[in-house]
This record gives C-alpha cells, structure tokens and sequence, in this order.
C-alpha cells in the first residue's frame, strides 16, 4: 500500500483526531478539568487546585501529543547500504507510557520489534519513536500492537515482521479488579514471522522472558 492509498494519519496536520470535530480551547480544557474538580467533591478555587487545571491541559499535551505526529513519516528514511546483511533485528524493552481509551488510565510497559529485512534496513531509534508516537494516543493494547506492526510492514516492506507488548495496566491495578502484578501481553506476527514457526521461535528466543522487568 502507497502513500496515497493509506488514510491520513489522525491530527498529523492540524493536531485534531479524526472524526473529534474543531478542537476545543485551551481555556475550554481548564475550564472542563475545573467541572471534573468539582464533581469530585473538591472546590478548584482552592489554593492547592488554583493552577490544576493549566497543568492537567500541560500534561494531556504530553501525554497525547502522537496525534500530531505521524509514523508513517518518522519511518520512511531507510538505508541499503547494508553489505548484504539479511538476518533479523530485534529491538527489545522499548519503554512506553499510555493511556487507556476507556478509563484515561495509565498503560506502562515494553514493547519488542524484529524484523527480516529484505534490502533496506531502518534506524533504531526511529523503531522507539514510532512506539513513542502510537503510545501517545489514546489506546488499547492491541490495537497498539498491531499499528506498530502495520506501519513498519507498509514503509520498510521487509520479509517479515514481529511486534510483542507486555503491560500493566491500571485501569485493573488501581481500580475495578485491583489485581496487582499482572501484565497482559499482546503480538502481532506478520510475513514469515508468522509462516514460519523457526524464524517465530528465533524472534521469541531473542526478546526472551523480559516481563519482570516490566515496570509497573
């Protein structure tokens, strides 16, 4: 799939998600985190809570700032000069932070890429980058997945491509459930990495068993 058949990428160029309609203003922001205080049972001209709502706004920027960002961009510098190498590349424990599209919670936890190149390679960090920036948005995990996988199979177009996630998430942590210590973890195998069960093995041997490192 080319450039021109993908669909644009949400809020690469005006910084809105798709289908939100015109962005609220900054001062719309303050005064909707000023009603949630409220409804809390808390007063928002108290001094602890006075400047609550302008850093609330700062910190969703931070934490949702990949729906002005496009991964498709970030990936499509890659490299041929590579002396013939055709053997896989794993890039393991990739932290990230996210939040989940149902209760706004906390997502944290490592993801884990490899992929069989086929002539081209493509720089590491912008593997960690292009997690950065799906990460930073509102998600599920695997829906996180599978973007990371997708977007590295369309512009690198290598042999094969294979994306695991393990996290903790706090929406079943700190709430509901409340069940501690538990990871879910997610993949997305596509090419031989799913045809192939040795070049799966191979890739699963690579990361190997990073979950307890996960931080929580």
């Amino acid at each position: 799939m080319d450039d021109s058949q993908r669909a644009p990428v949400a809020g690469a160029d005006d910084d809105t998600p798709q289908g939100a309609g015109a962005r609220p203003t900054r001062d719309e922001a303050e005064q909707a985190v000023r009603v949630l205080l409220r409804w809390a049972g808390d007063d928002p001209e108290r001094e602890g809570l006075l400047d609550t709502p302008k850093r609330v706004v700062r910190a969703y920027e931070e934490y949702f700032r990949g729906y002005g960002q496009d991964p498709y961009a970030i990936l499509r510098r890659t490299f041929e000069e590579t002396n013939g190498y055709d053997e896989m590349v794993v890039l393991r424990d990739i932290d990230f932070r996210s939040h989940c599209e149902h209760h706004v919670a906390p997502i944290v936890g490592r993801a884990h890429i490899g992929y069989l190149p086929d002539n081209r390679v493509i720089g590491i960090s912008k593997l960690a980058r292009v997690v950065d920036v799906y990460a930073r948005r509102l998600q599920i995990q695997e829906k996180l997945t599978a973007e990371i996988a997708d977007s590295i199979e369309t512009v690198l177009q290598p042999r094969g491509v294979g994306v695991v996630i393990e996290a903790a998430h706090h929406c079943m942590t700190t709430r509901g459930v409340s069940k501690e210590g538990v990871l879910m973890v997610t993949s997305r195998m596509l090419g031989t990495f799913r045809t192939d069960p040795k070049t799966r093995r191979e890739f699963l041997s690579m990361i190997g068993n990073p979950a307890a490192s996960v931080p929580r």
